[in-house]
């Protein structure tokens, strides 16, 4: 169903800019996991800590796993799985025009009600698991 209405492009304009998602408890342990790292070495050498925030850390104006891809995508934070595909689009067709504007990978040639179908209809699966 996702892909009726988005196509991940490896463009990484998801993953540029001043700072990154902040990781849950359940983010970093996938992480360390995926990595297979001793979590405190993973901290040093990837994360970026500020009082209780733990961001990853960025090179280049990209998130530190970005290189032509994501290369942690399956021990990548929640919050990156689920952009672009963010409920606000539901809520709110200017959130869909600048999510869209911004990510070559969301299909928006069948407008903005089909797409919002399709999105919650999503949602709705995700929650159900």
């Amino acid at each position: 169903m996702e892909e009726e209405i988005f196509a991940c492009q490896q463009c990484g304009y998801c993953c540029q800019g001043e700072t990154t998602v902040s990781l849950t408890d359940d983010d970093l342990q996938r992480m360390v996991d995926y990595i297979g790292l001793p979590e405190k070495e993973v901290k040093e050498k990837y994360l970026r800590i500020t009082g209780n925030v733990i961001q990853m850390k960025i090179v280049d104006r990209h998130c530190i796993f970005f290189d032509k891809g994501c290369t942690v995508h399956p021990g990548k934070p929640w919050r990156c799985s689920q952009w672009p595909l963010h409920p606000s689009i539901l809520q709110d067709r200017s959130n869909f025009e600048a999510i869209s504007s911004s990510c070559p990978g969301i299909k928006t040639d069948m407008g903005y009600e089909k797409f919002c179908a399709i999105l919650s209809a999503l949602i709705s699966t995700k929650e159900d698991k």
